[in-house]
């Protein structure tokens, strides 16, 4: 019984595909790389740039209530960005509070 040349390269083509195939499966497979900094990190960062918003919110206040400046819109837009950095950290904070107790709940 006689292998048909047609039938022996679509064989020798799936084996050729098969480690090209495996190579991608490998890689998928992989073990991600750790991230670089940690939550604390970032978190402890995010605290600081909201307490940035909120240091200039009250100097661009001071600086617009003793006439140094006038520009009105800057100040409302920035008075909005720190109002709503200081809610989202609220709501964060609040998060990570339910979640503490919750975990204070369980019983091991």
């Amino acid at each position: 019984m006689a292998i048909s040349p047609i039938a022996l390269s679509a064989y020798q083509n799936a084996l050729s595909q098969t480690g090209s195939i495996d190579a991608k499966v490998s890689r998928s497979l992989a073990k991600p790389a750790a991230p670089s900094e940690g939550f604390g990190r970032m978190l402890t960062d995010s605290l600081k740039h909201v307490n940035d918003m909120q240091n200039s919110k009250t100097d661009m206040v001071e600086s617009f209530a003793s006439g140094q400046t006038q520009n009105v819109h800057e100040l409302m837009i920035n008075l909005q960005k720190a109002g709503l950095a200081m809610q989202m950290t609220t709501a964060v904070r609040g998060k990570v509070l339910d979640a503490y107790r919750e975990l204070v709940k369980l019983q091991f």
